[in-house]
C-alpha cells in the first residue's frame, strides 16, 4: 500500500461514482481489498449490482437502503426508516475503518447526506479520522463540503458545463 490516501469527488457535474468506481476496480486488479458503501443510490438498477457480485470477492459493493424509490419520493415515516437503514451504512464504514477490513473503502453519495441532514460534516469529520495509515478513503456527492477539504490530500470538483 502507498500509504494513507483521501480524495473527494464532489459537484453537480457527472462522473463523481464512476472516478471513484475506476479508481477502486484499478485497486482491486492490483490485488487489493475494495468495499463500496452506496448511500441514496436507487436499488432499481440491479444490472450494475450484479455486475459487482462478479468482481467479488476483491471487490463488495454494500447497499443498506431498502426502498427502491428516490429519497426524496419517499413519504415522512419511510424517510425515517431509511435514515436509520443509512445510520447502519454509516456505522458499517466506521467498522470497516476501525478493523482496516480492506485497503480501499468508496463511500458513493455519502456528501449528499449532509444537505438532507441525515449525517452532519462533523460525522464525516471523524469517518475521515477513523482512516488508517493504510487505507484510501473516496469520499463522493453533489455536495461540496468544503469544510472538510482541509482534512483531505485531493478533491475533484464535478462540475456541468455552462450553456448560454
Amino acid at each position: 500500500m502507498n500509504g494513507r490516501k483521501i480524495h473527494i469527488f464532489c459537484g453537480t457535474g457527472m462522473g463523481k461514482t464512476s472516478a471513484a468506481l475506476g479508481k477502486g476496480i484499478r485497486e482491486a486488479s492490483a490485488g487489493k481489498s475494495v468495499i463500496v458503501i452506496q448511500f441514496l443510490k436507487e436499488k432499481n438498477n440491479e444490472m450494475a449490482a450484479d455486475y459487482f457480485k462478479r468482481l467479488e470477492p476483491e471487490l463488495r459493493l454494500f447497499r443498506f437502503q431498502k426502498f427502491p424509490e428516490n429519497y426524496e419520493n419517499l413519504t415522512e415515516r419511510e424517510r425515517e426508516d431509511e435514515c436509520r437503514n443509512i445510520k447502519n451504512g454509516l456505522n458499517f464504514a466506521r467498522k470497516v475503518l476501525m478493523t482496516e477490513e480492506c485497503d480501499v473503502l468508496i463511500l458513493d453519495e455519502i456528501l449528499g447526506l449532509t444537505d438532507r441532514e441525515i449525517v452532519t460534516i462533523q460525522e464525516l469529520r471523524s469517518l475521515i479520522d477513523l482512516a488508517g495509515e493504510s487505507v484510501e478513503l473516496y469520499l463522493t456527492g453533489t455536495c461540496r463540503c468544503q469544510e472538510l477539504w482541509p482534512y483531505v490530500d485531493e478533491v475533484t470538483e464535478m462540475t456541468t458545463p455552462y450553456s448560454a
